[in-house]
């Protein structure tokens, strides 16, 4: 049999169902019960009347999840956002008519309320014996199937609502999210930190290297960009005197989708006046450390290996690092602000990293960084003093122009968070913005001389006086997929961004 034909054959037999529950609507309505009822009594959870005593009163609610009728009886389970409850219902307990409005019209997926009294069956099983039931809600379409739930991926994404339902485990990963974020924000603002809000609509993309989503605003007649980062707006508030300030909120940027990408991604970004590199570093373990105690773990699995979460995290200066690994000093493969290609690719080489005329400077060292020196860490590791050249708007360190004072967290290869000792003065941060606009203008095959600096009001900011700062972005998807164990971001958003179907895959998707 095709699977055209298979699938044909499902959405009809999907049809009748749903015609026969309207139909069993109408039937209920002239009954005069009301299918879908206002009001509702509901006391206590499903989980607390599960861990009532015995013979207390039990009023709540929630949708029936499995129904085993024997007759004049029957075992259902009882489900609300805090778990599940045994009911036991009988003609005796229920009444001859009310049980018979049960038997023919309440199904699994349909909500209900029950009041009853709590008793302990010969199984040891908490159960409440139902001695009033209400149709709160009748379901039209049938649950997933109760053994194998839903499992295709991309109809568990579209269909969030059906994953929640069939999967209760899903549910638990977005409880740790927002105990996670709600732990960060208790980190933050116990240290002082005052959470700020920012547009979302700028006039200029700035703040990161990204590829924007654009809009327009009808009324003022300009483009508008959908914000790829918070750092413009955040310093303007450090230099008027807001001292330490954090944001976690949405960004947007028009790239790729992929495990760790999502077009629409939760980002959090602080700023800590009289601060620098190392002080980010030290507040980064104190973040984590107590998100993970947020969730009750200390270790997670996490892409094949064992992840020791207890702070303080391993430092690793990549100077040093590449001294001891490759045996060169890092130095020799740096020239100023830009990398010495030659000397990079002889290192690549002898260090059996592949790579053709067509990848950038920024892409081997990446290989050499990533693929060799963070290769045996596998528990979180900040990664200081990057190479000027891949950090072109971080701060050098004193003596030394050609390496920035700046960290990425890595957990088993994947990266967490960024920082930086940031640039405060205007004139070294516009000369960069002039290099940045060149190189953008270059890539477009524009004429570099003409290129238009994005952020002048920012540097105009900037020469107000700006003080020594550290700042740090964190990306909040990537650390709940590490401390959730998940190896897709899809798995962490609720409604990831996703391809549209075409009318022939919507329904098969049905």
């Amino acid at each position: 049999m095709s699977t055209e034909h298979t699938q044909h054959t499902h959405n009809n037999a999907l049809d009748e169902i749903i015609a026969q529950r309207y139909a069993e609507i109408d039937e209920i309505r002239k009954m005069g019960i009301a299918p879908y009822p206002n009001r509702c009594e509901k006391q206590i959870s499903c989980l607390d009347a599960k861990n009532a005593a015995e013979g207390t009163e039990a009023v709540t609610a929630g949708r029936l999840m499995q129904l085993r009728l024997m007759g004049k009886a029957a075992f259902a389970h009882l489900r609300d956002f805090s778990g599940r409850v045994q009911l036991y219902i009988s003609k005796d307990n229920l009444g001859e008519e009310s049980y018979a409005f049960f038997k023919k019209h309440i199904a699994v997926g349909d909500f209900v309320s029950v009041t009853g009294h709590v008793f302990v069956t010969k199984t040891g099983e908490k159960t409440i014996k139902v001695t009033k039931l209400t149709l709160l809600s009748k379901a039209i379409r049938p649950m997933p199937e109760k053994y194998h739930g839903l499992q295709d991926t991309e109809v568990r994404f579209r269909k969030r609502h059906l994953d929640l339902i069939a999967n209760e485990d899903v549910k638990d990963i977005f409880i740790k999210r927002a105990k996670i974020i709600t732990s960060i924000r208790k980190t933050l603002d116990d240290k002082g930190f005052l959470e700020v809000e920012t547009p979302i609509l700028n006039p200029d993309a700035g703040g990161a290297v990204a590829r924007p989503f654009e809009t327009y605003h009808n009324a003022l007649k300009m483009p508008l960009y959908m914000r790829i980062a918070l750092e413009l707006y955040h310093k303007r508030l450090i230099i008027g005197g807001m001292d330490k300030i954090y944001e976690i909120g949405h960004m947007f940027r028009n790239e790729g989708i992929d495990t760790t990408h999502n077009p629409e991604f939760t980002m959090m970004e602080l700023y800590q006046a009289y601060g620098d590199v190392n002080t980010m570093a030290d507040l980064f373990d104190e973040i984590l450390g107590n998100a993970a105690k947020a969730i009750g773990i200390e270790k997670i699995h996490f892409r094949g290996h064992e992840v020791d979460l207890r702070p303080p995290y391993t430092r690793v200066h990549i100077p040093e690092k590449w001294k001891e690994m490759f045996g060169r000093d890092i130095h020799e493969v740096l020239d100023g602000r830009q990398f010495n290609r030659a000397k990079l690719e002889e290192v690549a080489k002898e260090q059996g990293v592949k790579f053709t005329a067509d990848d950038s400077d920024s892409d081997i060292f990446d290989e050499l960084f990533e693929g060799k020196l963070l290769a045996e860490y596998h528990n979180p590791v900040i990664a200081m003093d990057y190479p000027t050249a891949v950090s072109p708007f971080s701060k050098t360190k004193p003596g030394d122009p050609e390496i920035v004072e700046r960290f990425e967290v890595f957990v088993n290869g994947q990266e967490l968070g960024n920082a930086y000792t940031e640039l405060n003065d205007p004139a070294d941060q516009l000369q960069r913005l002039k290099d940045q606009a060149a190189a953008k203008a270059i890539a477009k095959g524009e004429d570099a001389k003409n290129a238009d600096i994005v952020d002048a009001d920012y540097i105009e900011a900037m020469e107000s006086g700006m003080p020594p700062t550290g700042g740090m972005g964190i990306g909040i998807d990537r650390i709940v997929m590490m401390l959730t164990g998940q190896d897709s971001i899809r798995e962490i958003i609720l409604f990831p961004t996703l391809k549209k179907l075409d009318e022939k895959e919507e329904k098969a998707e049905k």
